[in-house]
């Protein structure tokens, strides 16, 4: 008579009649094969098992690179979506002193920074009751101002978007939030021919919410836009 356990009957008929359940059970497979192996003894190497374990690994991999994609896919969607609401914001005002009050406000809230603001150089100075007025947004500086910021006065190219991060914000760009912002995205706005350039400069106190390794692609798209509407303002 034999010594070892009989399975019982119910799990045995049910083991026969729907295999998957084990074949798909990782945990049980890795059983059945470790107590394989120590039935083999410790003199017989199994390649077998060595393979699947190398397949295993691999697979464990490539499920884990599906899974970053997939992040990655919905973040990217998330982030059009929010510079795509930004945009039909910023569209929507009718007058140019509603349209950069708006910039400060909803457009900051969709894309959730803690400050915008918009620089233009100009050979004049900010003396205008409408700068002033709009002094938390809107800033005015003198011609090679927004090449020297964006560069930090080296002789460097510049670029459309320059994300980095900040120990403090620039006193003349964010005024009384300097002293909280942390990381910037800078957008280099040309508004056509015989037109100084102009800088769009978003901030935020997060320190990791703009950084040189992140794509720029949806601002780059976000500062034509904008472009294009300044440019209607100004003509």
């Amino acid at each position: 008579m034999s010594s070892k356990p009989r399975i019982d009957d119910a799990l045995r008929e049910r083991i026969i009649s729907e295999p998957d359940v084990i074949l798909d059970d990782t945990d049980l497979m890795r059983a059945l094969i470790a107590a394989n192996e120590r039935a083999m003894g410790t003199n017989i190497v199994d390649m077998r098992g060595i393979a699947m374990d190398r397949l295993e690994a691999r697979l464990d991999r490539l499920e884990e690179t599906h899974r970053a994609v997939i992040a990655a896919a919905y973040e990217n969607l998330a982030g059009t979506n929010q510079v795509h609401r930004a945009i039909l914001r910023m569209l929507d005002p009718v007058e140019f002193e509603s349209f950069l009050r708006d910039l400060d406000g909803e457009v900051a809230h969709i894309l959730r920074v803690d400050a915008v603001r918009l620089v233009l150089e100009s050979v004049q100075n900010d003396t205008d009751p409408a700068v002033r007025r709009l002094g938390d947004v809107l800033s005015v500086a003198e011609p090679g101002f927004i090449r020297g910021y964006l560069t930090g006065g080296r002789d460097a190219p510049t670029r459309q978007v320059t994300l980095r991060q900040v120990e403090e914000g620039d006193g003349r760009v964010y005024d009384r939030a300097a002293a909280h912002i942390r990381s910037e995205a800078c957008l280099l706005l040309d508004f056509g021919a015989d037109r100084l350039p102009g800088m769009l400069v978003m901030g935020a106190e997060d320190p990791h919410q703009f950084s040189p390794q992140q794509g720029s692609d949806l601002l780059a798209f976000f500062a034509g836009v904008f472009e294009r509407v300044m440019r209607r303002w100004l003509s």
